[in-house]
């Protein structure tokens, strides 16, 4: 049975819960456990499907087609564990589940209330899969005192308090803020966060505390006194620059250590963490750099594209460089000349969005890759927008676009040669779709397979003819005019197996240009770069050489 790692945040939120939990199962992984991590967010969204960007973040996509939180994509960066939908769960699925049971008539007429049946629904879920692993890692969303996140704060405490001595630990995330005027680092917000959580009768047993300064011994042993915690359990998390030295700063913090002495675990297993060295060897000695452009929709937010970003470090990492990625608003060329904003980049990537705004842009984006010899990654919508780009210049389609666009505007404005998918093919079950369908889970999502056309550039980067990648989108590139775009030299490289969906295309006489309809970011880890970004930083260092 595993143990349970309950993770909590205290003060402010931002504080790194999501990157703690990932960086201490890489620690775990490197000791020879195995480990599972898992999300509980309070949010009344059911998923965050069908959030804005703006809003949340990316959405984060399962190999079973689960729309989660973006931490997810942390876990498995760092632990190369593939989530699954049972791995994230929101107080809105939470009360559906409950309400659902209610009109079954499940409760057998009794009163429903928080508790115990909301939170006996959210220990249901801590359950699942128990028996599967050594350590079940559980980040809860928000901060201590939020009234959201009660119900789950009461089930962990339930939880624990239902299991043996040592099968639960809490590891509390809280924040000690530096007073420049008195030159002090402040403990009170951190005893305040403590006493908030033991106030519902959880206790920490490891506290995690980020800093800008350095934290004193004095400073660790009053918070050690005052939040009854060991001393060597107040582990200082400062900032870093790469989240992947996370996994080697917390092992020399003692994170790992605290956490394997909390169960009461000795002796404990040394860990091996070659691997993890070996990553920031490659970004702190890099031997060269490239500048990346990345010409998108929802470039205000750091977190929108937080897959991409990461994907293309590890493609640097790949190839021992440093990537620059420099983040373009797409609307911007909708009103000027892309030529001096993408002039000196070494390659374009245009990533995947909704909608029909700065659209426009992102063709002029794939224009330019295509027309200048610039190595391009065109990734869901990115590749949508390279197909009407060509349709519209080579393939006689002048009015050329995405029937997405005309849904969006209500009338019919252009030759769809990107079309709404009515149906595809899930396992051994026939999917359908509509346009009027509920937004929330309807997509294309989830893992399935292409196949690569032999001597393709993408069979090159992969090294294989099979390949299964993951999906979230509603629209295909229409297969009705792929002999116009062929004459025009666009392969189809990639489809997937009963020929109808082109899952990836390229360019036959340029550098490197690939437009692929699926999310690949979402299976790049440091680790393990995945094999498109690794060739497509390897092309843009290839063209850095000829400036």
């Amino acid at each position: 049975m595993a143990r349970y790692v309950f993770i909590t945040g205290g003060v402010v939120s931002s504080l790194g819960k999501g990157l703690a939990s990932a960086a201490l199962g890489a620690l775990l992984q490197a000791r020879g456990f195995t480990v599972r991590l898992r999300k509980l967010d309070p949010y009344l969204n059911v998923d965050p499907g069908t959030m804005s960007p703006f809003e949340h973040g990316e959405v984060f996509v399962t190999d079973d087609g689960a729309e989660t939180d973006l931490d997810l994509g942390h876990y498995e960066r760092f632990t190369g564990v593939p989530a699954r939908a049972t791995d994230s769960i929101s107080a809105g699925r939470i009360y559906m589940n409950v309400l659902e049971k209610e009109r079954r008539g499940d409760y057998l007429g009794r009163t429903i209330q928080v508790i115990p049946h909301v939170t006996d629904e959210i220990k249901a879920f801590l359950r699942i899969g128990e028996d599967e692993t050594d350590f079940m890692l559980c980040e809860i969303g928000g901060t201590v005192g939020d009234i959201e996140g009660l119900p789950f704060f009461e089930a962990i405490r339930q939880f624990a308090h239902e299991r043996p001595r040592h099968a639960c630990i809490f590891v509390h995330v809280t924040l000690l803020p530096f007073i420049a005027a008195s030159g002090e680092l402040k403990t009170k917000p951190t005893q305040h966060s403590v006493k908030e959580l033991r106030a519902i009768g959880i206790a920490p047993d490891v506290l995690l505390c980020r800093s800008e300064h350095p934290i004193p011994d004095k400073e660790r042993e009053k918070i050690a006194l005052f939040c009854n915690v060991r001393p060597d359990a107040v582990i200082p998390a400062y900032d870093l620059t790469s989240i992947y030295a996370a996994p080697l700063a917390y092992h020399r913090a003692g994170f790992d250590r605290a956490v394997l002495d909390a169960f009461a675990i000795a002796p404990a297993p040394r860990p091996d963490l070659r691997r993890w060295e070996d990553v920031i060897d490659r970004l702190e000695h890099a031997e060269g750099e490239v500048r990346v452009a990345v010409v998108g929709k929802y470039t205000g937010l750091d977190d929108a594209y937080k897959s991409i970003a990461e994907a293309l470090t590890h493609g640097g990492i790949a190839n021992r460089v440093r990537v620059r990625a420099e983040w373009i608003d797409a609307e911007i060329f909708e009103r000027e000349d892309p030529a001096p904003w993408l002039e000196g980049f070494h390659a374009i990537l245009v990533p995947g969005g909704f909608g029909e705004r700065g659209t426009e842009g992102k063709i002029k984006a794939a224009a330019f890759a295509r027309l200048r010899a610039v190595p391009y990654l065109g990734i869901c919508l990115g590749m949508q927008m390279a197909v009407i780009e060509l349709a519209r210049d080579c393939a006689g389609l002048a009015d050329a676009g995405s029937e997405e666009f005309d849904v969006e505007a209500g009338r019919r404005r252009f030759t769809p040669v990107i079309y709404h998918l009515k149906e595809w093919v899930q396992g051994n079950r026939r999917v359908e779709r509509r346009p009027t369908d509920a937004k929330g889970g309807t997509m294309r999502l989830g893992a399935y397979s292409a196949l690569l056309a032999p001597g393709s550039r993408a069979a090159a980067a992969y090294g294989a003819g099979e390949v299964e990648e993951r999906h979230r989108h509603r629209y295909e590139v229409d297969i009705r005019y792929r002999d116009r775009l062929e004459a025009c030299g666009m392969v189809f490289s990639g489809m997937s197996p009963d020929g109808r969906l082109p899952e990836i295309v390229e360019l036959r006489d340029h550098p490197w240009f690939v437009g692929v309809q699926f999310h690949p970011e979402l299976k790049s880890k440091p680790l393990a770069p995945h094999p498109l970004f690794a060739a497509f930083v390897r092309a843009a260092v290839e063209a850095s050489r000829l400036v």
